[in-house]
C-alpha cells in the first residue's frame, strides 16, 4: 500500500477527551476516529489490524470444534422476553418499533438466538456436542464510554456458544476455550491473567474473565501472591475477622450528636468501627412474572466494611440498585443518617454473614441524635436474608489460605460462562437422549470483543513516539521510507562515475519485490521531509522500517531497524528480501514461544 494513496492521515497532537496512551495514538496514528460517543470508524489501518486479530480468533476456535455462522443484529423482542431478560435488563439494551409496531432488541449477545437456533435444528444426542461462534456487532448503550475503543457501545464481539448434552461436556468445552482465550491473547502480544468473575446478566453458574492487567483498568482484583486465589472484587470472597466473643449486653440509648457518618460515631465513642453496624438503603428493581417493582431494601455490613452492590444484586436477583431517597427513607420511619432495623415496617432487611456473629454491636435508633448500643442480631431484630454482601478491600484476608490478599486493576478482553440449561428451558431447546427423554441442551458463553483487544495491545505495545505492533497483529510487516535524492556511483574497477541511482526507482524496484515475495508493506512514496517520513512511521508503529536514501546507498544498500530497537543496519539491496523474511520469522518466534499450556484454575 502506497502511503500518498492511504484513506487516513497523522496527527501532531492527540484529542483533547483521550484519557489514556491507546486512544491517543490510534487517533493520531490515523487508526480510529470518533463519530460519537463511544461509537468509532475503524480506518484501513485499524481493520487490518482487526483483521488479523480476528483471524486469530477464527484459528484458536476453529481448532477446538467450532462452526462459524452469521447471526442477525437485529431481534425480535420475543425471544428476550421468553429468557425474562426483556425485563431484567435496564437502559443499556437498545430497544425500538419496526414500522409494525413490534419491539425489537440491538444485539447486546446472543444467547436467545443460539437457543432459538438450537430448538429448531438440535433434536438428537447424536447431534451433541456443538460448537458455534461469529464475529458479529453488538451495541449496549453504555452510560459512561471512556479510554477510546476500551470502553465503547458499539463493537465487535467474537462470541461462541458451546452445546451439550450433560454438565461433563460443558466442563469439557469450558476448559477448551479457557485454554483458546489464552492462546488467542498470547498470539496478539498480549499477556492476560484470568479471574473468577460475576455471571451478571448472562445468568449460569461459573464465569471466569481474561484480564489485561493495567493502571488504567477499570476492574479491581484481588490477588493473594501465595496460593493464587483471583477474582473480579465483584464477586471476591474474603475471611472476615471474627468479632470477639462477648455475651449479649443489654440495649441502651445514648446520645450521639453529629454522628451521621460511621467515622464521627467510633470517634464519638471511642469504639473501632467493627463495633458498629453500617446501614445503607437500596432501591432494587425486581423482576416477577414479567412485572417489575421497586423494593426499599435495609444492607447492613459491620462498620469496618463497606457493602458490595454486586453481591446484593445477585443476593436480591435484581434488575437494578440505585440509593435511596431521603424521602423513600423517612417514609418507612428510619432516620437518615441515624437508622435502625430495629422496629422497622416494610423493609427489605438483608445483613451481611458477618452481623450474627459480632455481638453487642452500636446502630442507629431512628431518632435525630442518638443510636443503640448492645444491638443483637436475632434478638432485637431479624433479617429475611443473611449472606456475603461485603466488598474485598486491600489486605482483606484470602479465602483459601488466610493470607493478606493484593489489589491490581485490569481491563477486562474476554469472558466465558457455564450457562448451563438457564436458556434452553426458558425456550424449550431441548433434545432426545439415548434413552428417548426430553433433556435441555447445556450451553456455554464465550466473548472477545475484538476492538478492545486491539486497543489493550496498543496499550501495551507503545513508547513516547508511538505504537509497536507485535508482528502477528500488525497492518503491515514493513514500512518502506524513500528520501528522494538522486546519488552517483563509481564503477569499482575505473573509479569513474556511472548513471546516477535514484533512491525512489530503487524503492519503487523493492516495493514491487515485496509484494512479489508476498510480504505486507506500507510504502511511504510521499513528498515529504525525513523528519516527517520518520516521525510518522515510528507513531504507525510497523514492525520493520526500510530506508532508502543517499547515505543508504552510498553505505551499501538499504538502511533495516526494527521498531522495537535502536539499532539499525545496512542490508545489500539483493539480500533485503531474504533479511526482512528471517527478521519477520524471527518476531514470530518471540510471539510463538509465549503461547504455552496454562493450567485451568476454577
Amino acid at each position: 500500500m502506497r502511503l500518498s494513496q492511504l484513506f487516513s492521515q497523522t496527527l501532531r497532537e492527540a484529542p483533547a477527551d483521550a484519557e489514556v496512551e491507546s486512544h491517543k495514538l490510534l487517533v493520531r496514528a490515523g487508526y480510529i476516529q470518533q463519530l460519537a460517543a463511544g461509537i468509532f470508524t475503524y480506518l484501513p489501518l485499524a481493520k487490518r489490524v482487526l483483521t488479523k486479530i480476528e483471524d486469530i480468533m477464527r484459528q484458536e476456535i476453529d481448532a477446538i470444534g467450532g462452526q462459524e455462522v452469521t447471526m442477525p443484529v437485529v431481534h425480535p423482542a420475543e425471544i428476550w422476553k421468553e429468557t425474562q431478560r426483556w425485563y431484567q435488563i435496564g437502559s443499556e439494551m437498545g430497544r425500538f418499533y419496526d414500522k409494525s409496531g413490534r419491539d425489537m432488541v440491538l444485539a447486546m449477545t446472543h444467547e436467545e438466538v443460539v437457543a432459538d437456533l438450537v430448538r429448531r435444528t438440535i433434536h438428537s444426542y447424536r447431534q451433541l456436542p456443538a460448537l458455534i461462534y461469529h464475529i458479529q456487532t453488538k451495541w449496549r448503550d453504555d452510560p459512561r464510554p471512556r479510554a477510546g475503543l476500551i470502553r465503547v457501545r458499539e463493537f465487535t464481539m467474537k462470541d461462541s456458544y458451546s452445546l451439550d448434552m450433560d454438565l461433563e461436556g460443558l466442563d469439557q468445552q469450558y476448559q477448551a476455550h479457557y485454554q483458546a482465550y489464552y492462546n488467542i491473547f498470547h498470539r496478539c502480544g498480549l499477556q492476560v491473567k484470568a479471574f473468577k468473575s460475576d455471571v451478571g446478566m448472562m445468568g449460569g453458574s461459573m464465569a471466569h474473565e481474561f484480564m489485561y492487567l493495567t493502571p488504567i483498568g477499570e476492574d479491581t482484583l484481588l490477588v493473594c501472591e501465595n496460593c493464587g486465589y483471583a477474582a473480579n472484587r465483584q464477586i471476591a470472597r474474603f475471611k472476615k475477622e471474627p468479632a470477639a466473643a462477648e455475651e449479649p449486653q443489654p440495649i441502651e440509648k445514648v446520645a450521639t450528636p453529629d454522628t451521621k457518618t460511621i467515622e464521627d460515631l467510633a470517634e464519638y465513642l471511642g469504639i473501632p468501627k467493627s463495633k458498629t453496624a453500617k446501614a445503607i438503603f437500596i432501591i432494587a428493581s425486581i423482576t416477577q412474572d414479567e412485572e417489575t417493582y421497586d423494593r426499599l431494601v435495609f444492607a447492613i455490613v459491620r462498620g469496618d466494611m463497606d457493602l458490595n452492590e454486586t453481591k446484593l444484586t445477585n443476593v436480591l436477583k435484581a434488575k437494578e440498585l440505585r440509593p435511596a431517597r431521603e424521602d423513600e427513607i423517612i417514609s418507612v420511619g428510619a432516620v437518615p443518617g441515624y437508622a435502625s432495623p430495629k422496629g422497622l415496617k416494610d423493609v427489605l432487611v438483608v445483613v451481611d454473614d458477618a452481623i450474627p456473629e459480632s455481638p453487642n454491636l452500636v446502630a442507629g435508633a431512628n431518632e435525630e441524635g442518638y443510636h443503640y448500643l448492645n444491638v443483637n442480631y436475632e434478638r432485637d431484630y431479624k433479617a429475611e436474608i443473611v449472606a456475603d454482601i461485603a466488598v474485598a478491600e486491600e489486605d482483606s484476608l484470602c479465602p483459601e489460605c488466610g493470607n493478606p490478599m493484593g489489589i491490581q486493576r485490569g481491563v477486562e478482553v474476554g469472558n466465558i460462562f457455564k450457562l448451563g440449561s438457564r436458556y434452553s428451558e426458558a425456550m424449550g431447546a431441548n433434545f432426545l437422549d439415548q434413552e428417548g427423554k426430553t433433556k435441555p441442551v447445556i450451553m456455554g458463553s464465550y466473548g472477545i470483543g475484538s476492538g478492545r483487544l486491539m486497543a489493550s495491545v496498543a496499550e501495551e505495545h507503545h513508547d513516547e513516539y508511538g505504537l509497536i505492533w507485535p508482528i502477528s497483529v500488525a497492518p503491515y510487516a514493513a514500512h518502506l521510507i524513500v528520501l528522494q535524492k538522486k546519488v552517483k556511483h563509481q564503477d569499482q574497477n575505473k573509479g569513474e562515475e556511472v548513471n546516477d541511482k535514484d533512491p525512489l526507482d530503487v524503492a519503487e524496484g523493492l516495493y514491487e519485490q515485496f509484494q512479489s515475495a508476498g510480504i505486507e508493506i506500507l510504502f511511504d512514496d510521499r513528498d515529504e521531509s525525513p523528519g516527517v517520513k520518520f516521525n510518522d512511521a515510528d507513531l504507525i508503529g510497523i514492525p520493520i522500517r526500510l530506508t532508502v536514501s543517499e547515505r543508504s546507498l552510498q553505505t551499501g544498500g538499504i538502511e533495516v531497524k526494527r521498531r522495537d530497537q535502536n539499532e539499525k543496519t545496512i542490508i545489500p539491496i539483493d539480500k533485503i528480501i531474504s533479511h526482512i523474511e528471517a527478521t519477520i520469522a524471527e518476531l514470530q518466534a518471540d510471539i510463538d514461544q509465549e503461547v504455552v499450556t496454562i493450567p485451568f484454575e476454577e
